[in-house]
C-alpha cells in the first residue's frame, strides 16, 4: 500500500496521492493542522509542494495491524528535509489515508 503513495510523494503529485485520502483525514502541515475534506487536503498538498519542490521521499519504517499502517518517511524538498507520517486504515474500498503529517526536521 505505501509503494504508490511513496511514489507520489516523492514526485510532489498530490492529484494522484489525493486518490489514496479517505473522504475526510487530519492533515498536518508544518504545525498547520486541519480536518479536511478529500478536496481540501488535495489543495492543501499542493500548496505544500508548490512551495517545496520534493526531490526525493524514503520510508524509513512502517508497521501496523491488518486494518489499521502507518509508515514514516523522509521528504526532501526545496533544500529542507522533512519527517512524513502516514496513518492508513482499511475499509471497503480498500486502504486509505487517515491522516498526513508533514513535519520540518530541525
Amino acid at each position: 500500500v505505501f509503494v504508490p503513495i511513496a511514489k507520489y510523494m516523492g514526485q510532489g503529485n498530490a492529484d494522484k496521492l489525493s486518490a489514496w485520502f479517505a473522504d475526510n483525514l487530519e492533515i498536518t502541515v508544518i504545525s498547520t493542522s486541519n480536518d479536511s475534506s478529500r478536496n481540501q487536503a488535495r489543495q492543501i498538498l499542493k500548496s505544500f509542494f508548490d512551495s517545496y519542490t520534493p526531490r526525493s521521499f524514503e520510508i524509513t519504517h512502517r508497521a501496523g495491524r491488518s486494518n489499521m499502517k502507518y509508515a514514516l518517511g523522509t521528504l526532501n524538498a526545496g533544500g529542507e528535509m522533512f519527517m512524513v507520517t502516514i496513518f492508513v486504515s482499511y475499509n471497503k474500498s480498500g486502504y486509505r489515508i487517515q491522516q498526513l503529517k508533514i513535519e520540518r526536521i530541525k
